[in-house]
C-alpha cells in the first residue's frame, strides 16, 4: 500500500514544492495540468534542445509516499521549503499493491498496422497467422507501435520498401522499425541508438522475431550508406543530425523522416537542404512523416 497525495500549486511554486517532497522522502513525483480535461487544458509540447515553457497557471503536483509517512506533516514542510506562506490544498488516496507487470502489459495489445502488417506483444496470441507478424516486447525502450510516428514509418515502410534493400533505423528504439524492415524483406538492416537499454532491447526482439539486425550504438562511426534511412526522433535531433543522415544515404536513396510536429515541417525539410527536396508523405493526430530522395 502506498499514498498518493495532489497538492495544487501556481506554476511559480510547482517545481520547488516538487523538489522539496522527493527531498522529504517522496517515492516519485509529478506534474500535471490542474485544469486538463476542461476548455482551459493547456497542451504543452517540448523535446530535447527546446527552451521548455512556463508550467501550467493551475498544475497539479502529486507525489507518492509510503503508507506510514506523515503527509500533515510533510506537506507543511514541504510548502516551506517552497516558499509558500500556507500549505496548498491537498488530497490523499491510497494506492494497492497490484501486479504491476501484468497491469502494465494489459495497455499494450495487437496492433493492425495495415492488411499486411500486425505488432503483437510478446505475452499475445497472433490474430492474423498469415499476416508479417512483429512479436515486440518494448522492454525499457520507446516503440510499441502505438504512437502515431511509429504508426506512420511503419505505413511507410510497407509502401516503400524494395526486396533486399539496405535499411538504416536512426534511433531504433526497441528496434521495431529496423525487425519491420528485416521481416518485409530487406536485406542488410542497422539500428543505431544512443540508449543502452535500447539496443538490449532491440537484440532482444531481433532474436524473438528470428531477423539479423546490425546493432550500434551511436557513439560508434558508420561509415556505410543505405538505400533506405528512416528516422523517428523529434524535430531538433533530426535537424542537428541531418548532415549524418545525408551522407549515409546513398545518391538516388530515400530518407523517411518522423517525430516531426506538422508545424515544424518546414524547419526540417530546411535542415535537409540541398541534399533533398522533402515532402509530407502523410500526417496523422498532429504528426507528419517527411521523405524524399537524395540528389
Amino acid at each position: 500500500m502506498w499514498l498518493s497525495v495532489t497538492l495544487l500549486s501556481d506554476a511559480g511554486h510547482a517545481e520547488a514544492l516538487s523538489d522539496a517532497l522527493l527531498a522529504l522522502g517522496a517515492l516519485s513525483v509529478g506534474i500535471e495540468d490542474a485544469d486538463a480535461g476542461t476548455e482551459r487544458e493547456t497542451p504543452q509540447f517540448g523535446e530535447p534542445g527546446s527552451t521548455p515553457g512556463p508550467l501550467w497557471t493551475h498544475s497539479r503536483v502529486i507525489a507518492l509516499f509510503d503508507k506510514d509517512a506523515d503527509i500533515p506533516l510533510i506537506a507543511a514542510a514541504a510548502a516551506g521549503e517552497a516558499g509558500l506562506s500556507a500549505t496548498p490544498p491537498y488530497d490523499v488516496a491510497e494506492v494497492a499493491e497490484q501486479d504491476w507487470v501484468r497491469l502494465t502489459q494489459s495497455q499494450f495489445r495487437p496492433i493492425r498496422v495495415n492488411e499486411r502488417l500486425w505488432i503483437v506483444p510478446s505475452w499475445h496470441e497472433a490474430p492474423d497467422a498469415d499476416a508479417v507478424n512483429l512479436v515486440l516486447d518494448p522492454g525499457l525502450a520507446f516503440g510499441t507501435g502505438s504512437h502515431p510516428t511509429t504508426r506512420l514509418c511503419l505505413e511507410w515502410l510497407c509502401a516503400h520498401l524494395l526486396p533486399g534493400a539496405s535499411v538504416l533505423d536512426y534511433g531504433c528504439g526497441s528496434g521495431i522499425l529496423a525487425i519491420a524492415a528485416a521481416r518485409l524483406g530487406g536485406g542488410r538492416v542497422v539500428g543505431v541508438d544512443i540508449d543502452a537499454n535500447a539496443l538490449a532491447a532491440a537484440a532482444d526482439n531481433a532474436e524473438r522475431n528470428g531477423v539479423t539486425l546490425q546493432l550500434s550504438h551511436s557513439k560508434h562511426p558508420l561509415d556505410l550508406s543505405f538505400d533506405i534511412v528512416i528516422a523517428n526522433i523529434l524535430t531538433n535531433p533530426l535537424c542537428v543530425l541531418a548532415p549524418l543522415l545525408t551522407e549515409r544515404t546513398r545518391p538516388g536513396g530515400h530518407i523517411a523522416l518522423s517525430g516531426i510536429l506538422s508545424t515544424q515541417v518546414e524547419q526540417v525539410r530546411h535542415a535537409y537542404r540541398p541534399a533533398f527536396d522533402l515532402t509530407v508523405w502523410a500526417e496523422r493526430e498532429g504528426w507528419s512523416l517527411l521523405e524524399g530522395v537524395k540528389k
